[in-house]
């Protein structure tokens, strides 16, 4: 049976677990006050609010890319006003649904692979940028073994970025990506299967 890996900051019982990515943390000066909702695309927004005290920002509701980042702030006790289709680019069109002078405050990586922010931006919505955490190549990804026939899920084009650092990806090996913007990230002569929602579950099921 073939050994499934699972590259991401998240587990799954069935898979080698790697953690792909380390996260570092920041605690910028925010006046929640001056917005009217927040844009999350990461779990790891979530975590970075953690250092703020709840009731700064708990009024505010979220606009989210996924059903885990929208989980992720409810969990803290917060309101989700609409949930994207998993993607930055998706999110576009749900901002267009409300009016040019809502206040967005979206907290963001200090990398992203969606320019979303920009292009509501430019079409003149008041959207707001705040970098609250950073990513970088965890030790672990960078030093795994994979057997020549193993499963690779990645779960964010960082984690196909680090992989590939030190290691390569061949004809032998079964791709799994959790969405387009992760496939994009790939050698462009690799076949891969992209799950059917972004979520690692919807992974397991190509497996």
């Amino acid at each position: 049976m073939r050994r499934v890996y699972l590259f991401s900051i998240s587990s799954h019982p069935d898979a080698i677990s790697i953690n792909s990515l380390d996260i570092t943390f920041f605690k910028p000066d925010i006046d929640f006050s001056r917005y009217d909702a927040l844009i999350i695309t990461s779990k790891q927004t979530s975590k970075a609010l953690l250092q703020y005290e709840k009731r700064e920002y708990l009024h505010l509701p979220a606009l989210c890319v996924s059903k885990q980042s929208a989980n992720s702030y409810e969990a803290l006790g917060g309101e989700v006003l609409q949930i994207g289709g998993g993607y930055g680019d998706n999110l576009v069109s749900l901002i267009k649904h409300y009016p040019k002078t809502m206040r967005w405050l979206y907290l963001r990586a200090k990398k992203v692979a969606s320019n979303f922010a920009q292009l509501c931006k430019e079409e003149g919505y008041n959207v707001e940028e705040v970098v609250v955490y950073e990513s970088s190549c965890s030790k672990v990804i960078e030093n795994v073994k994979v057997d020549e026939d193993a499963v690779l899920i990645f779960t964010s084009p960082s984690s196909v970025k680090c992989f590939l650092k030190n290691h390569t990806i061949t004809a032998k090996h079964k791709v799994i990506v959790i969405g387009k913007t992760t496939a994009k990230a790939l050698p462009k002569d690799i076949v891969c299967h992209i799950s059917q929602s972004t979520t690692i579950d919807s992974c397991f099921a190509l497996v």
